[in-house]
C-alpha cells in the first residue's frame, strides 16, 4: 500500500519529524565529533535513559541520518556515525550550540553553565 502524501506547512516541519524532539539533536550533535559507543553517548548525556537512547539511536538510523556498525567480536562492539547525509546536519547542530551558549549567557549570565566542552579543532 503506498502512503499518502504529506503536507507540510513549512519545511522545518519535515524536519523536526526526523531529527525533533529532546534527545535526537543532542546525540547528533555528539556523533559530529567522532564515532561513539553507546556507553560513551550515555556518559555525555547522562540524563537521558538508556531505553531513550537506544529507541533514538534506531529511529535515527532508520531515517538514514546514523550508521549502525556491529563488529564481529566477543564482547559485542557497536558503534554509531553520522552517514553522508547525517553530516549535512552539521552546521545547523553546531549554530543551535552556539546559539544556546549565547542564550545561556542572556538569561543565566554567571549562573548558567555548559558541562561539555568540545573537543578543539585546532588541535
Amino acid at each position: 500500500m503506498q502512503e499518502p502524501d504529506k503536507i507540510y506547512n513549512t519545511a522545518v516541519e519535515a524536519t523536526l519529524e526526523v531529527i525533533g524532539g529532546k534527545w535526537k539533536p543532542v546525540i547528533l550533535f555528539h556523533l559530529t565529533f567522532g564515532k561513539k559507543r553507546n556507553g560513551e553517548l550515555k556518559r555525555l548525556i547522562p540524563t537521558l535513559t538508556q531505553k531513550v537512547l537506544t529507541q533514538q539511536l534506531g529511529e535515527l538510523v532508520d531515517a538514514g541520518i546514523v550508521f549502525r556498525i556491529s563488529y564481529n567480536q566477543v564482547p559485542p562492539k557497536v558503534e554509531y556515525e553520522l552517514t553522508d547525509y547525517g553530516w549535512s546536519l552539521k552546521d545547523i547542530l553546531h549554530l543551535m550550540c552556539r546559539w544556546g551558549d549565547t542564550h545561556i549567557e542572556k538569561v543565566y549570565g554567571d549562573r548558567g553553565r555548559v558541562l561539555f566542552q568540545p573537543p578543539r579543532s585546532d588541535v
